[in-house]
């Protein structure tokens, strides 16, 4: 790891909230929920890290990889690609319920200290 990468890793934090997708045409009671782990999720080198938050929102599907990612806040737009390429490659574990994979919303923000 180089110097760069060592302080991407040490000066990013993050906090990830997961929540089933709702699907009208299948209505089942889940007894037993998963959230999705973390398999893979390395930080993304951004350039210049600005002093704001950035949050992204995206799918967890039940191959665990990430569908449809979404930057919902970032006051530079210049690293909007890069952040989406990153989380795009990003595994997890997809939720489960009653033990049988299923798709799940996640939301990341990124904040630097």
């Amino acid at each position: 790891m180089n110097a760069r990468e060592a302080q991407v890793w040490a000066s990013v934090t993050r906090q990830a909230n997961f929540q089933a997708l709702k699907q009208a045409a299948v209505a089942t009671d889940c007894e037993n929920v998963a959230d999705p782990e973390a398999i893979a999720t390395p930080n993304p080198l951004i350039d210049q890290p600005s002093q704001n938050h950035i949050t992204l929102s995206f799918i967890i599907g039940v191959d665990g990889r990430v569908h449809s990612p979404l930057i919902l806040q970032n006051s530079d737009d210049s690293q909007d690609a890069t952040l989406l390429s990153i989380v795009s490659h990003w595994r997890y574990r997809p939720a489960t319920c009653n033990g049988v994979p299923m798709e799940s919303e996640g939301r990341v923000e990124f904040s630097h200290r």
